[in-house]
């Protein structure tokens, strides 16, 4: 066990974050992401029975976001004329503005085949049991600065 570190984060996703470095990407993906399909060349990391809320809010406890970027925070698109709500999204622009003083600003979206695209970039995944749909995140990390 270790101090200061949320216990959310199971050793193989702190070993992962700290591989990352600066401009990897990571995504947090919902109960339906195709996590698996997607990683084929990633890092794929079960937590299941977690939602996405708590990883991103612990994961942004000890990582970065990018600063050269300027939406280092994207969120999957809702498809075009699909009636689903996000409120989850309100959650997660609360949680980056604890952790990043751009706040919502740094959060963008991705058209939805756009970020499959780019999740089979990511260095990793995560899988979840997050039950929100369009819930996924993906994070650019940024330099660590002591």
């Amino acid at each position: 066990m270790l101090k200061g570190i949320p216990s959310i984060l199971s050793p193989e996703l702190l070993k992962v974050l700290c591989e990352m470095g600066h401009s990897d990407r990571i995504v947090i993906g919902d109960g339906n992401f195709p996590a698996e399909s997607m990683g084929k060349d990633a890092i794929v990391i079960r937590c299941d029975g977690h939602g996405v809320p708590e990883l991103l809010d612990a994961i942004l406890q000890v990582m970065p976001l990018d600063t050269y970027v300027e939406k280092p925070m994207n969120l999957m698109e809702v498809m075009p004329g699909d009636p689903v709500e996000t409120p989850i999204w309100d959650t997660y622009k609360e949680i980056v503005a604890k952790h990043d003083k751009r706040g919502a600003a740094c959060v963008g979206n991705i058209e939805r085949f756009q970020f499959y695209e780019e999740a089979k970039k990511a260095y990793a995944i995560i899988a979840t049991g997050e039950s929100a749909v369009y819930a996924n995140v993906m994070l650019q990390k940024g330099v660590v600065i002591n």
